[in-house]
């Protein structure tokens, strides 16, 4: 259960994130289910990449969450890997609709 939650928190939010480009930004726009699942992988991307980064690594990490701990469950950390996946989810959704932008006018 310690390993699940973490990696839903990372889909809903990428997908979240994914979304709110493709509403914002209509030449971007993948369309609702293509948002979504781009923007869930880059959610878990997003958040793999900033456990990589220094400074960053601390905000998705179990020590960001140790002081509001529930059974198990960083609720620091997961708030943490939700705003990367947030932007994780963005990030990807905008590359991946920028290359489907510049193909339709190849």
């Amino acid at each position: 259960m310690e390993v699940i939650v973490p990696i839903l928190v990372q889909l809903i939010a990428g997908g979240a994130g994914g979304n709110v480009i493709g509403q914002l930004a209509k030449q971007l726009n993948l369309g609702t289910a293509g948002n979504s699942i781009v923007g869930a992988i880059g959610g878990l991307a997003g958040t793999w990449l900033a456990g990589m980064i220094p400074g960053l690594d601390a905000l998705v990490g179990a020590a960001a969450g140790a002081a509001g701990t529930a059974g198990g469950l960083h609720f620091g950390a997961l708030a943490g890997q939700g705003a990367t996946g947030l932007v994780g989810g963005g990030l990807l959704t905008a590359i991946a609709g920028i290359i489907k932008s510049a193909m339709a006018r190849a």
